[in-house]
């Protein structure tokens, strides 16, 4: 019995210590610059948009899920397209001025000139390479689409014909992203593989992950430089002097049993960083330290998108119709001074 006892003691040490080891380090932000916005959905949201008004956007989702804001994100009402049926997973969405366009899947595209008041399809071949998952208005008449395994097109003459920029698909993609300066970066569908293009090359091409965590999601800092975001919750950013190898990996939050999802710049120096049940990272010094809202911790939601349209306009999508908007003026309130 006492043998017994002794055990029970010692079990019980180990278990606090365990869940001691288990608890975050990262420091804690002084603020929390995002406002949870109430939107009349829980269907997955993909994407958002903006028109050149910055009052006036655009989220698209699953379940042809689309909805307009004329507040700049503060409210959101669902716009109901004439499809012959509402199981279309819409997952892209631009604007360039008051030309927008969307795709979805199966294979949909969908092209607005009038801010959309009113949304058109338009015809896609039965024999494009994938579905489309990614569009980038670029100019009057003019976007570039690209598909789910990596098939890259362009128009001029407002969707009625387009022309392809690479020679073959880069295989079944995880994720995709595209620089400002038109170079994409693909993440394989098992992450263990990436592959980049960039206008003027005939094919993608493809490189090896340098670590033995598979990756997650990959994208482009403002000024062109790659990141990566690994299993277990690393992150890891390309040498700006060297393009073609890699800075060292860094694990920002160590304990986290979360995955990071996405990542974005809100300037060249802070870096916003997403991930499940509600984790969400901040760098203020282009990736070098790091510190966790924990304000947002109690959002039932996966962070997955983070998108800045500009430094004072951003947005986290979550899973089951979240959505969180960048407040400016939230992020110079300290909050010891609020509290004060």
């Amino acid at each position: 019995m006492v043998i017994l006892k002794s055990w029970q003691k010692i079990f019980a040490l180990l278990l606090v210590v365990f869940m001691c080891i288990g608890c975050s380090k990262v420091p804690s932000t002084s603020y929390n610059p995002w406002a949870v916005i109430s939107l009349p959905t829980e269907a997955n949201l993909l994407d958002i948009a903006f028109t050149n008004d910055p009052q006036h956007g655009f989220l698209v989702g699953s379940n042809a899920t689309l909805l307009e804001s004329h507040d700049g994100g503060d409210t959101w009402q669902p716009l109901t397209l004439a499809l012959e049926d509402d199981r279309y997973r819409f997952d892209s969405v631009s604007f360039a001025g008051k030309e927008g366009w969307i795709v979805g899947e199966p294979s949909l595209l969908l092209h607005t000139t009038d801010e959309g008041r009113s949304w058109s399809r338009i015809p896609l071949s039965e024999k494009l390479p994938g579905n489309p998952i990614s569009i980038h208005a670029l100019a009057e008449n003019q976007a570039e689409m690209a598909t789910d395994v990596g098939a890259i097109y362009t128009t001029t003459d407002g969707g009625k014909n387009w022309k392809a920029q690479v020679e073959a698909a880069v295989g079944v993609v995880r994720n995709l992203k595209r620089s400002a300066d038109g170079k994409y970066v693909a993440v394989s569908a098992k992450g263990s593989f990436y592959s980049t293009w960039e206008p003027g090359q005939n094919a993608w091409v493809p490189h090896n992950r340098n670590s033995s965590r598979r990756l997650e999601n990959m994208g482009f800092s403002q000024d062109g430089q790659l990141w990566l975001l690994a299993r277990g919750g690393q992150v890891q950013f390309s040498d700006p002097a060297k393009p073609d190898e890699w800075q060292e990996a860094q694990t920002p939050e160590l304990s986290t049993s979360w995955g990071l999802l996405d990542l974005a710049y809100r300037t060249p120096q802070e870096i916003w960083v997403g991930g499940g049940s509600g984790n969400l990272l901040l760098s203020t010094d282009g990736g070098k330290t790091w510190e966790k809202d924990r304000d947002v911790e109690a959002v039932a939601a996966n962070f997955y998108k983070i998108v800045f349209l500009q430094p004072d306009q951003g947005f986290i999508i979550g899973d089951r119709g979240v959505l969180l908007k960048y407040q400016p003026d939230g992020a110079k309130t300290d909050k010891t001074e609020a509290s004060a």
